[in-house]
């Protein structure tokens, strides 16, 4: 039976868009497949880890008839990919095998039953539906995504918090290092829901989001222990993270003594620089503000020293912090405007990066002794 047959970069195109979440190694075989189902000429697949589950939906020539079954994804990926992308190639089923030809190459594969796949039960208790449009909640992880922590004990922190509530919807992740925060504006009133989304959640998310036209949106759906996603064909399942986040309001700095703007490509230069100097384990650079001037230096275990100097418009007292230059380099290589304010209070106190005219994002960076 002829399962689908169509250009090669729409088969690969279909594919990779559920595949990002499949694991090469996993202690049950069948999850390093996707599953294939055949309702006509509709053709519908399906990924999972256990915790997230992608599945999309497309129409593809082939036989009349219905039909399910599993198979290698990364295998299949990777053949497709090793094609001419204006090729035809036909995915045929036979008994407990598979083939994929396109031109004179064929290719068989074994499968797995359907029956086998283990799919995510999803909740029976999910909010109301809102929707954002794509790029705008692609831009929002897109300023806060690498504030997440990675493998920390307070699993709570390994995501991005999502709240919405009234006609906002806040993205929030920590490390508990640093903070970031971005907020957009929905169309519609909705009660407060707040939910952790897992940070592989996160990144299959920001690799999916189409940042193209504004008016393609994503529809959202929270419940207890999950949440679902649905967007450009395509529908998206993932368990939550349970625990309590931390009260983000009261980490971010209010009323400080000082404020300064500054271009973030020529700030972003001069760390860039000075963080080749630093040593590998503390990534400190030392920032010091004084009327008219910062200056940026940093040394090494090797005793090499770096030090910038950028003129700024700036009449406070003379402050004098150190930060992980990372974390600096993150959040300014993560924005896409041409000014950044930064607002202080003294030596020991955190530092907010903010952008002018807009109240939308905030970054906070707790300063490192040097």
């Amino acid at each position: 039976m002829i399962v689908l047959k169509a250009p090669q970069d729409q088969v690969l195109g279909a594919l990779q868009a559920v595949s990002g979440i499949v694991e090469r190694r996993h202690t049950l075989p069948i999850l390093a497949n996707v599953l294939i189902r055949k309702t006509g000429n509709q053709v519908e697949l399906t990924t999972s880890d256990l915790e997230i589950q992608v599945r999309t939906t497309v129409q593809f020539d082939g036989d009349a008839g219905n039909l399910q079954t599993t198979v290698g994804a990364r295998k299949l990926i990777d053949i497709l990919r090793s094609m001419p992308a204006d090729q035809t190639v036909s995915l045929t089923s036979n008994q407990n095998k598979m083939t994929l030809q396109g031109g004179k190459s064929r290719f068989t594969l074994q499968t797995l039953p359907a029956d086998d796949f283990p799919l995510v039960q999803e909740a029976a208790d999910f909010g109301p539906a809102f929707s954002v449009p794509q790029k705008a909640l692609k831009g929002l992880i897109n300023q806060v995504h690498f504030a997440m922590a990675v493998h920390d004990i307070r699993y709570y922190l390994n995501g991005i918090l999502f709240v919405a509530e009234g006609r906002n919807l806040t993205l929030v992740a920590t490390d508990g290092h640093r903070l970031a925060l971005a907020q957009a504006e929905l169309d519609t009133d909705i009660p407060k829901q707040e939910v952790i989304l897992p940070r592989k959640t996160v990144l299959e998310l920001q690799r999916l989001l189409k940042d193209g036209k504004d008016d393609e949106a994503i529809e959202m759906r929270f419940a207890g222990n999950q949440a679902k996603f649905s967007f450009s064909g395509m529908e998206f399942v993932t368990k939550l993270v349970e625990g309590k986040f931390p009260d983000y309001n009261r980490v971010i700095p209010k009323n400080h003594k000082f404020r300064l703007t500054l271009g973030r490509a020529p700030l972003l230069s001069s760390l860039q620089r000075a963080a080749i100097l630093t040593s590998e384990k503390f990534k400190a650079v030392r920032l010091t503000f004084e009327p008219g001037l910062l200056s940026i230096a940093s040394s090494n275990a090797e005793q090499e020293e770096a030090k910038e100097e950028i003129e700024i418009d700036y009449g406070g007292d003379k402050i004098e912090t150190g930060f992980n230059v990372t974390y600096l380099m993150d959040a300014l290589g993560n924005m896409n405007q041409d000014m950044v304010c930064i607002d202080l209070n003294d030596s020991a106190s955190s530092a907010l990066l903010t952008i002018p005219d807009t109240t939308g994002f905030k970054y906070v960076v707790m300063p490192m002794r040097i």
